[in-house]
């Protein structure tokens, strides 16, 4: 497949009163108004004319800003539109089983009054119903990479009669290293289809991979490259490592904070801190790798049912929560590379809600921080929390010898570089102690008084 520059058509402005000037068939609008959606967000409304038109795309859009929607509806209108068919039509691939979940569930809603059965291929259970339901036919195939490769290894799924192929979150497959992955499932695709990809940031590599095999595609980026929602508040807490624990319980105990996402580095750290949590009296589970997909899925919908108050998660388990209204994302951890910064504070500030994203920062993660705000091209507020401020503050310094001035007497007999430097006093002021240097100017961090009655664990 010849590849060709993309196209940009980027639109800094445009006027949609509502869906219906989209040209999105009358079953679709049936569905989306069901959802109580009128107005589509701005992916949507610039992203679903150009799949409509048959064209190729590339689609760079802030996580929580619709761009399921953006691909799912025009994909649902122009496989009905050509007819019924027992191949599989369309193939949409996803880093992670919960956002394949979350697809299949759009495509489910929004192509309620159309006839297209699809269904979803991940690992982590059990194969043999997935088999049984590529034998029954579907035309829509939601999967991730490694378990669709799993199905072509044993022949139970034939991408002979793909039309359209979507690969959402893609920059995400590309950092969980699916790039090999993707490329031989692009070569059993026919070479003739549509492309489409979708990215919450949308680094150079992918712009690389889409040359691959892309034709001439149109590009649209309703955002500034990995730039965070601006619905999303950011707060930074200075804090030791090994007070984390304490200073979250704090926050989420003084604010009454629920359905609070926090994101931590390693598995372990997530089980760990869920049952720290609960010994404190608040209410957390874990979710991660680790996990079972039934167990993944039972504490998902009890965070999403509200019956959870905080969820732990890494960042791989994460993608594909998808909940309106997400008011909390701590970062216990933060991330060692700034773009997932971006996708974490992304959870919350989703569809036009507001949200905070918290971020608990040790002085060994002060790099990491820079590096994020760097990124972003923007400073991430700095508040210190009162208690907690005092070992943890990024711009604390530690005293160099000489500089203290309560031990005159140590300093008097452990100071040979003062000595050395000024030896023609020595004799003059015998029994005086060498004067503290002026302290380096240092940036003061806004200081947050909470109640004295609030438990601080």
């Amino acid at each position: 497949m010849e590849a060709g520059p993309p196209r940009p058509i980027v639109q800094e402005s445009f006027i949609s009163t509502s869906f219906t000037t989209l040209g999105l068939a009358p079953e679709l609008l049936r569905a989306v108004a069901e959802q109580g959606y009128t107005h589509p967000t701005p992916i949507q409304a610039q992203a679903i004319p150009v799949v409509l038109a048959g064209k190729d795309l590339l689609a760079a859009a802030q996580t929580g800003t619709g761009k399921t929607a953006g691909f799912t509806l025009p994909l649902l209108q122009l496989l009905h539109s050509r007819g019924p068919s027992r191949a599989i039509r369309a193939l949409i691939l996803v880093p992670t089983r919960e956002l394949a979940a979350q697809v299949q569930e759009s495509v489910r809603v929004y192509g309620k009054y159309k006839p297209l059965r699809s269904t979803t291929i991940f690992g982590g259970v059990n194969i043999n119903p997935q088999i049984q339901e590529l034998r029954r036919g579907v035309d829509i195939v939601v999967a991730t990479p490694g378990r669709l490769l799993d199905h072509v290894q044993q022949k139970t799924i034939d991408l002979r009669a793909i039309e359209i192929l979507v690969l959402d979150e893609a920059d995400r497959m590309l950092d969980m290293g699916f790039i090999h992955d993707i490329r031989r499932i692009i070569g059993l695709l026919p070479r003739q289809r549509q492309n489409l990809m979708f990215s919450a940031t949308f680094p150079e590599e992918i712009r690389k991979l889409a040359a691959s095999f892309m034709r001439s595609p149109a590009t649209v980026e309703v955002a500034r490259r990995n730039t965070p929602a601006e619905l999303v508040a950011q707060v930074q807490h200075p804090v030791p490592a090994s007070r984390k624990r304490e200073l979250l319980a704090h926050l989420v105990k003084e604010g009454n904070w629920h359905q609070v996402l926090v994101f931590t580095r390693t598995k372990h750290g997530a089980n760990r801190l869920a049952k720290q949590l609960n010994a404190s009296g608040i209410d957390a589970d874990a979710i991660h790798g680790n996990k079972s997909q039934p167990q993944r899925t039972r504490v998902l919908r009890r965070f999403k049912d509200n019956e959870l108050q905080v969820l732990v998660a890494t960042d791989i388990a994460a993608r594909g929560i998808d909940i309106e209204e997400l008011p909390h994302v701590v970062n216990f951890d933060l991330p060692h590379v700034a773009e997932d910064y971006v996708h974490r504070i992304g959870r919350t500030g989703r569809a036009g809600a507001s949200g905070e994203a918290v971020s608990l920062v040790s002085p060994e993660e002060r790099s990491l921080m820079a590096a994020i705000e760097k990124l972003m091209n923007r400073k991430v507020e700095q508040r210190a929390v009162s208690g907690f401020e005092s070992a943890g503050a990024p711009e604390q310094r530690h005293p160099q010898p000489g500089h203290g001035r309560h031990r005159p007497q140590q300093q008097r007999r452990g100071q040979p570089q003062a000595r050395r430097a000024q030896p023609q006093r020595r004799s003059q002021q015998p029994h005086r102690a060498p004067q503290p240097a002026a302290p380096a100017p240092q940036q003061k961090a806004q200081r947050i008084e909470y109640p004295r009655s609030v438990s601080r664990g």
